[in-house]
């Protein structure tokens, strides 16, 4: 099934070269109007081909720190079990407690400071030179990037089209097209529904995709993918 998927993909890549963009002022309705927004929108992702991946980064105006996934983590970044500020461990819905003393504040010298944020990316006290990985439960706060559905949106910000935030919600819009009808611009959705990641499709069989490390271009992934593609604009 998968080669399948794959062999429609790259059939419609041949059919489907990457548009070119149609004069200033075209009707968005008209053919060539629409060929101007795909052609903003894909540009506008390519242009972000090496930017960091992190877990919540990215928003209408290019790339940002992982604080949107923290605001939606119980009680942010803060609101860590066994830290001060935060939840009592043992308590249903609350964050499983990490052993240790209190975080460290980025930059400073000081452990144990009652309500420092624990960021990922920052020393783990009692554990010299060890760093905590960046999870969607604690954010990546230091760098600045795109996660997957982040530079989905930047990028069809650039034709004036707000996308929701999230891979699925992203996915549930706009109307579904077969793999054989791929076009640039579409977006290649991944685990139920789009829950698990979204790509851009770009013809030729390559997509672009907020992943880790970086935003790059790769062939098109079928694995886990959705049997359709989701088309935004036309």
């Amino acid at each position: 099934m998968k080669r399948v998927y794959a062999t429609a993909i790259a059939l419609a890549a041949a059919l489907a070269p990457l548009s070119v963009a149609a004069p200033a002022g075209a009707d968005p309705q008209s053919q060539s109007g629409q060929s101007q927004l795909i052609d903003r929108v894909v540009q506008r992702a390519l242009s972000q081909r090496g930017v960091p991946f992190v877990y919540g980064g990215g928003d209408v105006s290019g790339p940002t720190n992982g604080a949107r996934a923290a605001a939606h983590t119980t009680g942010g970044v803060r609101g860590i079990a066994g830290l001060p500020g935060g939840p009592a461990a043992g308590i249903p819905g609350s964050p499983v407690a990490i052993p240790g003393s209190p975080a460290v504040i980025p930059g400073s010298p000081t452990t144990g400071i009652p309500g420092g944020p624990l960021v990922a990316g920052s020393a783990t006290p009692g554990l010299p030179g060890a760093t905590i990985p960046p999870t969607p439960a604690l954010p990546d706060l230091t760098t600045v990037g795109f996660d997957a559905s982040g530079l989905i949106q930047y990028a069809y910000a650039g034709a004036g089209i707000k996308m929701p935030r999230t891979s699925g919600e992203q996915c549930s819009v706009g109307h579904k097209v077969a793999p054989a009808q791929a076009r640039p611009g579409d977006l290649l959705c991944y685990g139920p529904g789009g829950s698990q990641s979204v790509a851009m499709y770009l013809g030729n069989n390559q997509m672009i995709e907020g992943t880790s490390p970086v935003v790059a271009v790769s062939p098109a992934r079928t694995s886990n993918m959705v049997p359709y593609l989701t088309r935004v604009i036309g």
